[in-house]
């Protein structure tokens, strides 16, 4: 039996803290999950929209110690704090970059979730000072540690899990179809439903209003979903990401997003989907896999 694996996030990671007694109520009025269900033993991953409803950030969301959490895109890090404060006015809360304090580390394969005690997708628990929980999107994809600087390594050591390369979790990701932020995702362009944000549970349909809400929501109910983003392999060289993926007759099918070897994601379109025949990208043939997690309808 092999041993679980471990490796440091890539590309950086960045880390908000958002303090104060309006904490919860205050992200729970901007971002496209329910921030309500957030426990300590719950992480959460979400989305923050612009008014028309277009991707501009997502990140997973944990309580700890008083504070909520936020882990997004490293380099993008400063934007989603100067977005977020556009919307303190009155609220009763600081948010604070405090990446400089944190790393994060990623653990997958078989018993990595076991190692740190936990069981299910999103379940979370405070670990060596830190914390751990499950990809809330799929449990297949492993753990996150949100550590103090210098102790992730160690804390996942001591639970069993061996260093490994982060491109055996990048593959893992992109042979599962799960969107990576901004490599996959178009900010001021993108939209939820087309990168998997239902399925994968960054999406509370049950909630009340948040920014961008009513087109996602309108998305959703009038099934104007016309591209989906999936796992395809490669067969020749990877193309470069926003590669048009096109079709026999030269007309657009799709466009390829982060890659890795002969795995990446792309935004392929439906109906080249359902028609079949051969796509290709930059020279190479391009072969749409759906994933198990995709629903069409």
């Amino acid at each position: 039996m092999s041993h679980p694996l471990f490796a440091p996030a890539q590309p950086s990671r960045g880390i908000l803290s958002v303090t104060g007694e309006d904490r919860v109520s205050f992200l729970q009025g901007l971002v496209s999950n329910d921030v309500l269900k957030l426990t300590p033993e719950r992480a959460l991953w979400t989305a923050f929209l612009t008014a028309q409803g277009k991707y501009l950030h997502d990140f997973f969301v944990v309580p700890w110690r008083g504070t909520l959490l936020l882990e997004g895109e490293g380099a993008r890090i400063a934007d989603l704090k100067k977005r977020l404060g556009l919307y303190k006015l009155r609220a009763k809360i600081a948010i604070e970059d405090v990446s400089a304090g944190f790393e994060v580390w990623l653990g997958w394969g078989e018993g990595a979730a076991g190692a740190l005690g936990l069981d299910a997708a999103g379940s979370a628990a405070a670990i060596g000072g830190g914390i751990g929980f499950i990809d809330p999107r799929l449990a297949t994809l492993g753990i996150r540690l949100i550590a103090p600087i210098g102790t992730g390594a160690e804390i996942l050591s001591a639970r069993g899990l061996q260093p490994g390369e982060w491109a055996g979790w990048e593959t893992l990701r992109l042979t599962h179809g799960v969107p990576d932020g901004s490599r996959d995702l178009v900010p001021e362009k993108s939209i939820l439903l087309e990168n998997g944000f239902d399925e994968l549970h960054g999406v509370a349909w049950d909630k009340g209003c948040y920014i961008g809400q009513e087109l996602t929501a309108r998305t959703k109910y009038r099934g104007l979903i016309k591209k989906r983003l999936m796992p395809v392999t490669i067969e020749g060289t990877l193309p470069e990401s926003g590669t048009l993926v096109t079709r026999e007759d030269g007309s657009e099918a799709g466009e390829i997003r982060s890659g890795r070897g002969d795995r990446a994601l792309a935004l392929i379109r439906l109906e080249a989907l359902d028609e079949g025949g051969v796509l290709t990208a930059g020279g190479a043939r391009v072969v749409p896999v759906v994933p198990e997690w995709l629903r069409r309808a």
